[in-house]
């Protein structure tokens, strides 16, 4: 009981916390800034234009364009949480981030984060009764279902997102405030919370299970299925071509859940601030960037929407 009275005594709300951020060397600030900026423009670029290709042109006006659409206005907004105060902390060199906007930051990056997993999901099933039930697709993925699935896949992060942010932010943190990442996360705030924190690694450990395995689950069972009707098929080009349609989805599948179960199902002890830093980086930046090459190199339907676009602009 002592002990714990020194603790709390010791232990405080700072105003604001320090982001370490990629690099402490001052000559690579500028650098950084730069190719940040470019890769944020590159993501936002991409990202809207699936969103504006997918609403304008109506052989696109699919559930499997309307999941990529939400994906895509996922993806800009997750990236605009993290990227913007990361660039001003390397234009200005302050990396100071108030309280408020840490816990914000940390709200909104798990809930978007949550909501991809369960979209990626909503993503799989449709791929699922696309190649497995065609002759029922048009029952099984009316509007009203695939409404449902994503109001569902945004809900879902809502709820797990303010779990994961009361759990941290309620803490007693300690004396320091120093956080060794370039944006708020869990794994490192956790380091700076005072006393036993086992219960609450446990409980953001249970909650990340759930909103990460779970989905994940269900992607390989929608796989599974379709991976064996494709094998039924007797013509190898029909094969080919019936997988070309979800391969890009895989890849993304692959991309965000191996990264995503390396950060945040791992045990607390065997944490690593660089490791971290580089594993949340490609799961931050590289995943948004791809996904727009992803689905447009790999989808005639996508690259003729381009097209009568850009002829469109051309006349």
């Amino acid at each position: 009981m002592h002990a714990k009275k020194i603790i709390l005594q010791n232990s405080t709300t700072p105003a604001t916390f320090i982001l370490l951020g990629l690099s402490g060397d001052s000559n690579l600030q500028s650098a950084l800034f730069s190719v940040f900026l470019v890769i944020y423009i590159i993501i936002l670029t991409g990202n809207f234009l699936i969103v504006l290709l997918t609403l304008s042109d109506p052989s696109l006006h699919t559930p499997m364009y309307f999941f990529l659409r939400n994906l895509s206005f996922l993806e800009i907004c997750y990236i605009s949480v993290i990227i913007p105060k990361m660039l001003e902390n390397l234009l200005s060199g302050k990396k100071t981030i108030s309280f408020i906007g840490c816990a914000l930051q940390t709200y909104f990056a798990f809930f978007l984060g949550g909501s991809e997993c369960f979209l990626l999901a909503s993503m799989a099933y449709d791929r699922y009764v696309a190649i497995c039930k065609p002759l029922h697709y048009s029952v099984l993925m009316s509007p009203k279902v695939y409404m449902f699935l994503a109001v569902s896949s945004w809900s879902s992060g809502f709820f797990m997102s303010f779990s994961h942010t009361s759990m941290v932010f309620t803490l007693p943190f300690c004396a320091s405030n120093v956080i060794n990442h370039f944006c708020c996360d869990i794994p490192p705030l956790l380091k700076l919370a005072c006393g036993d924190t086992s219960r609450t690694e446990i409980a953001v450990f249970a909650v990340a299970i759930i909103f990460v395995t779970v989905p994940f689950i269900l992607i390989l069972m929608s796989y599974v299925g379709i991976i064996s009707t494709i094998f039924k098929i007797s013509s190898a080009e029909s094969r080919k071509k019936t997988f070309s349609t979800c391969s890009s989805h895989l890849i993304v599948v692959t991309l965000f859940f191996g990264s995503a179960c390396i950060i945040y199902l791992k045990p607390n002890s065997t944490y690593s601030p660089n490791t971290d830093k580089f594993l949340s980086l490609f799961y931050t930046v590289v995943g948004p960037i791809l996904n727009p090459a992803i689905y447009s190199l790999r989808n005639k339907e996508v690259k003729n929407a381009f097209m009568k676009i850009w002829k469109r602009i051309r006349l």
